[in-house]
């Protein structure tokens, strides 16, 4: 069997190394029915939003996905069929669901150990900049904007990430999850910061992003507006994800220096300690950071 097989080869017997364990035969006959499904413009749509419900219940689609022939193409298609749609700002609660149902089943494959890397030499994370980088204010924009970040944050959630750092730092993730993390809602700020925190975590992001004021100034300038915005929101889930942004970043030497000069007041004044109360990591972590800025 080559590396592409049509979907439809994929009888049950032949399936036991791309079938989940916690599913039956009759279960993956209905998985392999929605594939083929995938394949036709006419039953898409209905296809796309079965398997993105069921894509947490079945361990291995994202094997059946990447290695089904024209699978892949007829989810890139869904995502680009949509660019017309975001400048000037066109989109429809029902077009942004199905493209984020699409936009699921590319998480799933991000997700999966055996796909992943399959997924960044094909350069598919580049496809999600045009929605990352729309500003419309609106549920469908921001519903696909979350969706695309939720895709970026399973690459970076794994430990084993150093290729996949080096694949997101190549392109503009950075600037564009920056302005997310100012402008979006809640939800897709955390996811930003998330992906920023995890590439922080890094050490080539972490030397990447330390290398040169320029990017240093763009990542602490959009850090001490979070913490601004912070005092009045009190979101903290967020807050957790800033105070470990700037604890990694006190783990650079020339970074260090800077931050003793322009650590946002509020973490130095105890103005979040009863929002942390509850939060001995978060508190361990803020205590760690002016420790370290402390420091001679």
């Amino acid at each position: 069997m080559g590396p592409y097989v049509h979907i439809s080869q994929l009888a049950p017997s032949a399936a036991g190394s791309v079938a989940s364990s916690v599913t039956g035969p009759q279960d993956d006959e209905k998985i392999y029915a929605l594939v083929i499904e995938l394949m036709d413009s006419e039953t898409r749509d209905t296809a796309l939003l079965e398997l993105s419900k069921k894509r947490e219940q079945y361990d291995d689609l994202a094997l059946v996905l990447w290695h089904s022939f024209g699978i892949m193409p007829a989810l890139l298609q869904e995502i680009v069929s949509v660019y017309p749609l975001l400048s000037p700002p066109n989109l429809t609660a029902n077009v942004s669901n199905r493209v984020c149902n699409a936009l699921a089943l590319l998480q799933c494959v991000a997700s999966h150990s055996e796909t992943r890397q399959l997924f960044l030499n094909a350069h598919i994370p580049l496809f999600l900049y045009p929605f990352l980088n729309t500003t419309s204010k609106t549920r469908p924009f921001e519903y696909l904007r979350l969706t695309s970040l939720g895709v970026i944050g399973a690459l970076v959630k794994q430990n084993d990430n150093n290729t996949v750092i080096h694949f997101l730092l190549s392109t503009e993730i950075i600037p564009l999850c920056l302005r997310i993390m100012e402008t979006g809602s809640e939800l897709s700020k955390t996811v930003a910061i998330f992906i920023v925190q995890k590439i922080l975590l890094d050490e080539t992001g972490l030397t990447y992003i330390c290398h040169t004021y320029e990017r240093f100034y763009a990542v602490g300038t959009v850090l001490s507006n979070m913490v601004n915005q912070l005092v009045e929101t009190q979101a903290v889930r967020l807050l957790k994800h800033v105070v470990r942004c700037y604890l990694r970043l006190s783990d650079n030497v020339r970074a260090r220096e800077a931050l003793r000069a322009c650590l946002p007041e509020p973490l130095r004044d105890n103005t979040f300690s009863a929002l942390l109360k509850g939060d001995l990591v978060t508190k361990r972590c803020l205590t760690t950071l002016l420790n370290n800025l402390n420091e001679p």
